[in-house]
């Protein structure tokens, strides 16, 4: 589960804080054991989150299912088929040097993934510094895990693969594929 936050290289982190439920949606990169974000700094999680227990949410490929795609419309409903892992963890401020870290391993990570070569090299030092003062690095340390992938496996495969048809028919070949990988 560590891998697939790692390969989809974005989160959304929960608290419950003394001003309400808050998310925050941040890349998460991971390191070691630990995912690692950073939030700006107005961000209303920010003031709140260092030594608190977060939720970390990651989703991989999902998309609606209309019952239209099944044999037998009329004993089916529509449904979406999701995959996604959550986990909980403690959370530390980080600072300046890892923060300069992380951004450094995302562009190192994300850069490639969209074929290009970015690195703070290419940016003027006092316009970095000023970026770098208006985020906070963080680290969660995840305790817990969760995972699901709801991929129609409960379904035989002749009415799994009418589904998968029916997604790459109105384009959700991610969801498309994460099922016929399930399948395999």
């Amino acid at each position: 589960m560590l891998a697939f936050v790692g390969a989809v290289g974005f989160a959304r982190i929960f608290l419950t804080t003394s001003d309400g439920p808050r998310v925050a949606h941040a890349l998460a990169i991971v390191i070691g054991d630990a995912i690692r974000f950073h939030l700006a700094n107005g961000n209303a999680l920010v003031s709140h989150v260092d030594g608190a227990t977060a939720l970390l949410l990651s989703e991989g490929p999902n998309a609606y299912i209309s019952a239209n795609w099944y044999t037998d419309v009329s004993a089916t409903v529509p449904t979406w088929n999701y995959v996604a892992v959550e986990c909980e963890g403690v959370v530390r401020r980080l600072d300046h040097t890892a923060l300069v870290d992380l951004l450094d391993r995302s562009a190192a990570t994300l850069e490639p993934r969209v074929g290009e070569d970015w690195t703070r090299a290419k940016m003027e030092p006092p316009r970095f510094d000023a970026s770098t003062r208006a985020i906070t690095a963080f680290e969660l340390m995840p305790k817990t895990w969760r995972g699901t992938a709801k991929l129609s496996q409960n379904k035989p495969a002749a009415e799994a693969e009418r589904l998968i048809a029916g997604m790459t028919r109105v384009g959700a070949t991610a969801m498309a594929g994460a099922m016929q990988s399930a399948r395999e």
